[in-house]
């Protein structure tokens, strides 16, 4: 195993329980080839027309306002892949489950779906907090989970393909966004989790090496509505920006009330990382306009694959929908996915993930190529701006993709924070 996957974060919960559940349902893919983490036998069957997948998302509770997102896209790329032929000449069939916006409710999913379902493969997550209490599961079951959403870093793993951006390829550029605009004080709201802990945790020491001021930094629970004193601290500490890392509906709350607060873009600007174009009508376009984002993909992306992912989007789901970073992350995995296997030659698991490194794609936000070694993507940085018409507009760009560094190792400022 290469050094960045034996530096992956592992966690204890679940896995004796997937371990234990793998069995045999159908004809099994092989999967003797060298380079997996498990002995574990997969169950996947190969003997018909078609193919199981798993989509996993939180179609209930406070991460529904992202995550149905993020499956309908799903589902849209199974009924483009399955209307040319599907995958080594295989339908895919979609098993759904409902994630339920908890991180067990994840890993008890996770574990149906590879050992009673016998996917070969599962597209989902977005919560760090799911994706780390399905990390053991997956690694248990030799199995192999596409996770769709940007997130901290400081972690690889096996059997996890990260396609949404790692800390260098978001947070980073727009820390270097703001520098470049002068800011020189910042306040750090988040949900109180794994990523937006872990995320300020790494400002912290941007800041430090980088002359800016951390003026205060809170945290509210998931799904929390009361922002009154959190803004007021906001609004007291005289920072010149704030990095906003809070998920899900919470952020309808904080922005009501940083406005009612008198708060404004044009002099107390928020970055948000978590905040894409669906969540733009969720929150309110009068409470975002001018606010910033910091993504790998906006609707707004001036290409033709992305004219042509939009109009099939809309088609689909109707005009009035908006695509997002998310969505199409999760969009482009299915096709990452599919590449992988048909290189492959083979559905088994480890035959996949030798076939990965190099694996690329023309997706909507612009070609994006497989790190073999640590299993993210090459992805081009997007500063965004919300405007009145409730979509998201690019105001910098990196120009080309940013190969994925989880672990910062290309950063002195970082030393110390993998650890």
């Amino acid at each position: 195993m290469n050094t960045g996957l034996r530096r992956a974060t592992r966690v204890t919960a679940f896995l004796s329980a997937a371990v234990l559940l793998v069995s045999a349902c159908g004809s099994r893919t092989s999967d003797t080839s060298t380079g997996g983490t498990s002995g574990a036998a997969s169950c996947v069957d190969t003997s018909g027309d078609s193919v199981k997948i798993g989509l996993l998302n939180s179609l209930s509770g406070t991460m529904a306002i992202s995550e149905k997102t993020v499956n309908d896209s799903l589902n849209l790329a199974v009924e483009q892949i399955n209307a040319k032929g599907g995958v080594l000449g295989k339908k895919l069939s979609v098993v759904t489950e409902d994630g339920a916006s908890e991180p067990t409710v994840f890993a008890e999913k996770a574990t149906k779906l590879i050992s009673s379902d016998c996917v070969a493969a599962v597209f989902g997550g977005w919560t760090s907090s799911s994706r780390k209490a399905m990390l053991p599961v997956f690694e248990g079951a030799n199995g192999l989970l596409f996770y769709p959403v940007q997130y901290e870093g400081l972690e690889a793993s096996p059997n996890i393909f990260y396609t949404g951006a790692t800390t260098n390829q978001q947070i980073v550029p727009a820390l270097d966004y703001l520098k470049e605009k002068g800011v020189k004080t910042l306040f750090l709201v988040g949900s109180d989790y794994v990523f937006p802990r872990t995320a300020n945790k790494i400002i912290q020491a941007y800041a430090k090496a980088n002359g800016i001021e951390v003026k205060g930094e809170e945290y509210a629970p998931l799904g929390h509505t009361d922002f009154a004193t959190i803004v007021n601290k906001l609004k007291g500490s005289g920072a010149s920006a704030v990095f906003n890392t809070l998920n899900g509906d919470s952020n309808v709350a904080f922005f009501k009330e940083y406005k009612n607060a008198g708060l404004a873009a044009a002099t107390t600007p928020v970055v948000s990382v978590s905040i894409a174009e669906e969540e733009v009508g969720g929150v309110g376009v009068d409470n975002l306009v001018g606010q910033l984002t910091a993504w790998n993909y906006y609707q707004t992306v001036d290409s033709p694959a992305n004219k042509t992912f939009v109009e099939a989007f809309k088609a689909k789901y109707g005009a009035t929908r908006v695509t997002s970073d998310p969505m199409e992350a999760a969009y482009t995995s299915l096709f990452l996915w599919q590449a992988m296997v048909e290189k492959a030659k083979s559905f088994a698991p480890n035959d996949v993930k030798n076939a990965a490194g190099g694996v690329s794609y023309d997706a909507p936000e612009g070609p994006v190529t497989v790190n073999g070694e640590n299993h993210h993507i090459a992805k081009t940085a997007l500063i965004g701006k919300v405007g009145a018409d409730g979509l998201i507009h690019t105001e910098w760009s990196s120009g080309k993709p940013i190969e994925p560094d989880p672990f910062l190792k290309d950063y002195a400022w970082a030393t110390g924070l993998s650890g």
